[in-house]
């Protein structure tokens, strides 16, 4: 691709390293990167900048990147069923899809996030997670870690410290995982904790585990110095002669096109949009007075979108009609607080409504976008 060889050669060519690191790359050499950005999107759109740049060149490369609070959520999985999304969005946590198979993970910046890009016939996610075991037990020889035969990494044969997930292309693959540094496990168990009971979907479900950091085994280790260690161990392994280069995905200029592959990550399109069908039942109660009203909601959702919908209101606390009204105009709206909040209020607007039906009607609307 003529871009992107424009683009690694000013990449290389700008105080970064030198053009003999690329002629290595391109010669099927290895690269040392490091992601400038703590954005969860801008980096995996690097990802996917650097995939299409193996396989037009072939080499490999070990990418190491942090990101902010985010909840990343695997191609074929549905957010609803894997995360709390109120949550996350009261908390401030993106969340992204991202294009590898595999479970949801939560990433801050107490985690790295390391990226392996080989052509298909060397993809070796063992090879890559003996590195990683390695690199821990050369600084760290006490440290009881272990590889399993889902490609996770153990603590003390107990607690996950890595989790894994792997695309492979026709010609090229990619193996990226993780490594609990100093995490947040409090916000980590919070917002990978779904509140829906009553949720049915075929997407792939993930694989719940005890977790732990691994300063919380020895306080002394940071995820520089695991970065360091990691860096040390690639570059032993591939003789290199220059370690990290630190590459910018913010930077268009650079990596002509990467800003295509930002944007569609982003998207509602992507993150929502891509979710296989799956359909909501919800039982839940409004307080009304002294008494309380149940109410019942059914919902079918195809790619993000309403396909079906019922709303339940087992006595006269609100008019049947309205809730049949909501209903019907939620059909083909996307799965999101913030449309049907949109639709909400332009039903209160057209109806005449007393101040005790006005304030019923926000009290199920308010528990109807809470679920989404």
């Amino acid at each position: 691709m003529p871009l992107l060889e424009a683009g690694l050669r000013a990449l290389w060519g700008a105080r970064y390293t030198t053009l003999a690191a690329l002629g290595e790359c391109r010669a099927g050499g290895a690269l040392l990167l490091q992601s400038l950005s703590t954005d969860i999107y801008q980096n995996l759109a690097l990802e996917d900048w650097l995939h299409e740049y193996v396989q037009t060149w072939g080499g490999q490369a070990l990418l190491l990147w942090r990101n902010g609070p985010a909840v990343v959520i695997g191609r074929h999985q549905n957010p609803w069923r894997e995360c709390n999304l109120k949550l996350m969005r009261e908390r401030g946590v993106q969340l992204s899809r991202r294009r590898s198979g595999g479970g949801t993970v939560y990433h801050d910046l107490g985690n790295i996030n390391l990226t392996f890009f080989t052509s298909r016939q060397r993809y070796d996610r063992r090879g890559n997670l003996e590195l990683l075991i390695s690199a821990l037990k050369g600084i760290r020889p006490h440290l009881d870690v272990m590889a399993t035969d889902r490609y996770d990494l153990l603590l003390n044969s107990a607690f996950k410290i890595s989790g894994t997930a792997s695309k492979i292309g026709r010609t090229s693959a990619y193996h990226h995982c993780t490594l609990l540094c100093n995490s947040d496990r409090s916000t980590l168990s919070s917002v990978l904790q779904s509140p829906h009971q009553g949720l049915q979907t075929n997407a792939t479900p993930s694989t719940p585990a005890l977790v732990k950091n691994l300063c919380e085994e020895d306080p002394t280790l940071t995820c520089d110095v695991l970065m360091e260690a990691i860096a040390a161990e690639y570059t032993r392994r591939h003789s290199l002669r220059d370690q990290i280069v630190l590459i910018d995905p913010r930077d268009d200029s650079l990596l002509p096109g990467i800003g295509k592959f930002t944007q569609e990550l982003k998207s509602w399109e992507w993150t929502y949009g891509r979710t296989p069908k799956f359909t909501i039942s919800h039982l839940f109660s409004l307080h009304h007075d002294v008494n309380e009203e149940d109410v019942k909601l059914n919902m079918s959702i195809n790619h993000g979108r309403i396909e079906s919908c019922s709303i339940e209101v087992f006595s006269d606390w609100l008019p049947s009609a309205m809730c049949d009204h909501l209903a019907s105009d939620l059909i083909g709206n996307r799965f999101c607080p913030t449309e049907t909040m949109v639709l909400a209020s332009a039903h209160l607007r057209a109806c005449s409504l007393d101040n005790e039906l006005h304030n019923r009607w926000n009290a199920l609307c308010e528990h109807v976008m809470a679920i989404m």
